[in-house]
């Protein structure tokens, strides 16, 4: 059902990121191109990796895409999660579970003590399947981000 992302996954990892764009309501902020995708999950020096649900019929449903973080608290590296996807017609299936499955036994394999990601506050249902999985939401931290003119200002000072 899980299985690493090959590079012949590209055109199907970018077009679930353009549904979950669309689902978060954000089309028009999903502009990672396919070579783009290549380049960071299979280039030369891979800076994210990916993971695909798939059906018993061989059709990918899902997919997460994620990076070695690093806690300078507890000294070893974590995951952070930056998508989690599972098409619409077959969530409740297990795909969702299956795919943070295999993140936190890949945690556990290395030695990472922490997997970690950000949900959209407006998506309940999204909340309550990651916290009947034991989750907990870090309300005491605030995410800040720098991009487009902002992040160009303050890196060209």
């Amino acid at each position: 059902m899980i299985r690493n992302a090959v590079v012949s996954d590209i055109p199907v990892i970018h077009a679930m990121i353009r549904e979950l764009a669309e689902y978060e309501k954000v089309p028009d902020e999903a502009r990672a191109t396919e070579e783009q995708l290549r380049e960071a999950l299979f280039g030369e020096r891979p800076a994210a990796f990916a993971h695909i649900a798939w059906t018993p019929e061989g059709e990918a449903v899902g997919f997460s895409l994620w990076f070695l973080s690093f806690s300078t608290w507890r000294g070893v590296h974590g995951i952070y999660l930056e998508d989690l996807y599972v098409r619409p017609g077959v969530r409740g299936a297990g795909h969702g579970k299956a795919l943070l499955r295999e993140l936190a036994r890949i945690c556990v394999e290395r030695g990472y003590e922490r997997l970690e990601w950000s949900v959209l506050k407006w998506n309940e249902p999204t909340i309550a399947f990651y916290e009947a999985l034991g989750a907990r939401p870090q309300d005491e931290w605030s995410v800040y981000r720098l991009t487009d003119g902002a992040l160009a200002e303050l890196g060209s000072e």
